[in-house]
């Protein structure tokens, strides 16, 4: 399947949702893990602004690369995101689309601490 580097340099990018588990079956709830290395996936939403647009991107990324505090709002680094075309065929419906996927994903929050209330 093609893959399609994703330039991450001159946008801005920040969680939208926090990273979720990636189910593989929602009937079982069984958990989506990596074909190659195994790992457990997870999912979280972010917000890519680039070139004047903003889109919301669901990206897979594998839970060992998942760094940081990330929160709605976080701004983050995704690495080695790639794009590739999807398509699929359920009860006589033609589906596709684009799944997105990063190698890891770190916060770029500063590293102070927030007041604690007592």
């Amino acid at each position: 399947m093609r893959q399609i580097p994703v330039d991450t340099l001159n946008a801005t990018v920040m969680v939208a949702q926090p990273p979720q588990p990636k189910v593989k079956d929602r009937r079982t709830g069984e958990r989506a893990m990596d074909a190659e290395t195994g790992a457990a996936l997870s999912t979280l939403d972010v917000m890519f602004a680039a070139n004047g647009e903003v889109e919301i991107l669901s990206v897979t990324v594998p839970e060992s690369g998942i760094s940081g505090d990330l929160e709605m709002g976080t701004p983050v680094a995704l690495t080695g995101l790639i794009a590739r075309p999807w398509e699929n065929e359920f009860n006589g419906q033609k589906r596709h689309g684009i799944a997105f996927r990063a190698v890891a994903v770190t916060s770029l929050a500063n590293g102070a601490s927030k007041p604690k209330a007592a």
